[in-house]
C-alpha cells in the first residue's frame, strides 16, 4: 500500500510540474507557443542523445511525420505522450523541461533542412527495384561525402561544415557531433535496405524464389546505393559500442532473412545440406562487398550484375549432379 501511495504521489507531481510550466509557457506566448518551445525541447532531448528522428518515432511506434509535427510544435504533447518520449531518451520528464530553448538559436546558420526521407515498408513493395536521388539534408550529404574523400577519423566538423556551406555552430544545431551523423547515415541506410528486403522477400512464390529476390535487392542495393554501402562496411570500427551494437543487429536481421530462405529450401531437398549457413554467409558477403569494386561507368549496370550474382548464389547452393 506504502508504495502504491508512492507511485501516486510521484505521479501527481509529475502533472503537477509540467501543469506549472506549461502554464507558464501559454500565459508568456500562448498555446500556440508553447507547443512550438514544448516541441523544440523534445527535438533538442532527442539531438542530444543522437538518436534520428525515425529512430526515436520507432521507439514511440509513431510516424516519423507525426514526431516531426509535435517537434516542430504543429501538435500538441499529453502528459503521458511526454512521459513515453522521455522513457524513450532515458531522461525524465523535468530534464526535457528545463532545457532552455533561445529565440536566436538560427541566427547563424541556414533554415533548417526537412529531416532525411527514405522509402518506408508500406511504400515500396512496388518499387524495390527503383532508386531515385539520396534523400539527405545538405548537412548529411555533407558528412557522407567527407567521410567517403578522408574516412570518418579524419574527417571534422569544420571540413563538414564547409562542404554544407554551413557555420561550425551551424552544423551543432543539426547534429550534436560527429558520431551522430555516422549514425544518422547507416540508419537511414539501414531502414531502406530492410524495407526494400522485406518487399522483395514477400514477392516471392517459394523459398528459392524468395532467396533469388534477396539475393537480388542485396546486389541492386550495393550497386545503386554503394557510398552508403562503403560507408557502412569500413566504418563499423569508429562506432561507440552502443552504436555498434545497434547496427550489428540490424546486419543480422537481414542475414537472417537470407538464412530462413536457405534452411527452407535445404529442407525441402532443393539446396544443398552441406554448410548452408556458410555458404549463405558468404554469399551475402559477395553482395556487400560489391562497394569495393563496382562503378558506375564500368562495363555493366546495377541490373546486369544483380542477375549475374543471383546465378552464382544459386550455382553455390544447389545440390551437385551426380557423378
Amino acid at each position: 500500500m506504502q508504495a502504491f501511495v508512492t507511485v501516486c504521489t510521484a505521479c501527481l507531481e509529475l502533472l503537477n510540474s509540467v501543469d506549472r510550466r506549461m502554464g507558464r509557457m501559454t500565459t508568456t506566448g500562448g498555446r500556440g507557443a508553447a507547443d512550438a518551445t514544448l516541441g523544440a525541447q523534445v527535438r533538442s532531448a532527442r539531438t542530444s542523445r543522437g538518436l534520428s528522428l525515425r529512430s526515436l518515432a520507432r521507439a514511440l511506434r509513431v510516424s516519423p511525420a507525426t514526431l516531426s509535427q509535435i517537434e516542430n510544435g504543429r501538435t500538441g504533447l499529453s502528459v503521458s505522450r511526454l512521459s513515453q518520449i522521455a522513457d524513450a531518451l532515458e531522461l525524465t520528464v523535468p530534464q526535457i523541461l528545463d532545457i532552455v530553448i533561445t529565440p536566436d538559436a538560427t541566427l547563424d546558420q541556414a533554415p533548417p533542412a526537412p529531416e532525411p526521407r527514405l522509402p518506408g515498408p508500406a511504400e515500396v513493395p512496388t518499387r524495390w527495384r527503383e532508386y531515385g536521388p539520396l534523400d539527405f539534408d545538405p548537412v548529411l550529404r555533407a558528412a557522407l561525402d567527407e567521410f567517403l574523400a578522408i574516412g570518418y577519423h579524419g574527417a571534422t566538423v569544420r571540413g563538414i561544415a564547409a562542404r554544407a556551406g554551413l557555420s561550425v555552430s551551424g552544423i551543432y544545431h543539426y547534429y550534436a557531433s560527429k558520431q551522430q551523423m555516422l549514425v544518422s547515415i547507416l540508419d537511414h541506410t539501414m531502414t531502406d535496405l530492410l524495407a526494400r528486403a522485406g518487399a522483395a522477400q514477400a514477392e516471392g512464390r517459394d523459398a528459392v524464389e524468395r532467396f533469388s529476390l534477396l539475393i537480388e535487392h542485396l546486389a541492386l542495393f550495393h550497386t545503386h546505393r554503394r557510398e552508403l554501402g562503403f560507408v557502412g562496411a569500413s566504418e563499423m570500427r569508429s562506432f561507440d559500442a552502443d552504436n555498434r551494437q545497434k547496427i550489428a543487429e540490424l546486419r543480422i536481421t537481414q542475414q537472417r532473412m537470407v538464412d530462413h530462405e536457405v534452411e527452407e529450401a535445404v529442407r525441402q531437398g532443393r539446396f544443398r545440406n552441406d554448410h548452408p549457413h556458410e555458404a549463405a554467409r558468404a554469399v551475402v558477403t559477395m553482395c556487400t562487398a560489391l562497394p569495393t569494386w563496382w562503378r558506375p561507368d564500368g562495363p555493366y549496370s546495377p541490373e546486369q550484375i544483380a542477375q549475374q550474382y543471383v546465378d552464382f548464389a544459386l550455382d553455390l547452393m544447389r545440390p551437385r549432379p551426380e557423378q
